[in-house]
């Protein structure tokens, strides 16, 4: 079964964007720029909502621009060729190799997750809380910098229980971020804990 991983930028006080939806302070330089997208080579599709996939949109045509960086060149031909599902009730239509789902989201997933292939990435807060929810996202990858925002769309939402999770993989960039990387456990798969009976 594929996995699905949920992958963004986050304050040191858990925002992915600030209390006016500013997203500056998390822009990558080039040593991290190339780490995503090494990442984003290695998914089989990617899962936006409506507000996310308008931003990304973004890469459909920088490829255009001659005069941009190597590094980002580079994301929009690795972003172009990636697969799109887009989660919109609201949208017209998408561009490129996309495709629009206006019905269930969970039962989506969970068809896209059975099916062969590269494992699944999640973008956006809005999906991303629905997902988490559902008890649909298997691995939490957070770059986080260095600043703490007061306020602003946290990464995980308010959650009724909560989510056993397991650090796999760190590293820390010469900017600072440090990227985390956690996979979903079982409690009975943590180590140390014995369930009682």
């Amino acid at each position: 079964m594929r996995k699905l991983i949920y992958s963004m930028g986050v304050s040191l006080d858990g925002f992915i964007a600030g209390p006016d939806g500013e997203i500056d302070w998390s822009a990558p330089d080039e040593e991290l720029h190339r780490f995503h997208n090494q990442q984003t080579r290695e998914m089989g599709a990617h899962l936006y909502g409506r507000r996310l996939y308008e931003v990304m949109a973004y890469w459909e045509t920088a490829d255009e621009k001659p005069s941009a960086p190597d590094h980002e060149l580079e994301f929009a031909r690795i972003w172009k060729d990636m697969p799109k599902i887009v989660f919109s009730k609201t949208l017209e239509k998408v561009e490129g190799n996309a495709r629009l789902v206006r019905d269930s989201v969970a039962e989506e997933v969970a068809k896209l997750k059975e099916q062969p292939g590269k494992d699944l990435a999640v973008g956006g807060a809005g999906l991303a809380s629905t997902l988490t929810k559902l008890g649909l996202i298997d691995e939490y990858r957070l770059f986080v910098s260095p600043v703490v925002l007061g306020g602003g769309t946290p990464y995980f939402p308010a959650l009724g229980e909560r989510i056993n999770l397991e650090l796999v993989e760190t590293r820390t960039f010469g900017s600072r971020v440090v990227y985390v990387r956690y996979r979903r456990v079982e409690y009975s798969e943590r180590p140390g804990l014995r369930l009682a009976g």
